[in-house]
């Protein structure tokens, strides 16, 4: 992938991650699929770590690992600012694993459909 393809893949994803609602949360692949790019969940967790710069804001801390575990913590600054962040909108959180995570998971396929 060239790097107009990169950042072009990142804004996609930034535009998907900024529709998921407070206090529900997804996955990289999750999003990955919904992007038509299924085995690039690693590059959805890339975009994940770039976006703190990004205007308007990326909410970062809804996006989690296909388990619910909030394996992108170490990006932010301190790393328990993610679960800080996912508890000040109502999601529990117990070493590092969202509790709940089937009920609070947010699909983008089935919540905004195929394009």
């Amino acid at each position: 992938m060239t790097q107009s393809q990169n950042t072009d893949f990142f804004q996609m994803v930034y535009q998907v991650v900024r529709l998921i609602p407070e206090g529900r949360v997804t996955s990289y692949g999750a999003i990955a699929k919904y992007l038509g790019a299924a085995r690039s969940a690693r590059m959805v967790g890339w975009a994940m770590n770039a976006s703190h710069a990004q205007t308007p804001e990326v909410p970062a801390h809804r996006v989690v690992n296909r388990l619910g575990m909030l394996s992108g913590k170490a990006h932010f600054h301190p790393p328990e600012r993610m679960e800080k962040l996912l508890a000040s909108e109502g999601v529990i959180v117990v070493d590092d694993q969202i509790q709940n995570f089937k009920e609070k998971f947010w699909d983008p396929e089935e919540e905004l459909g195929l394009d």
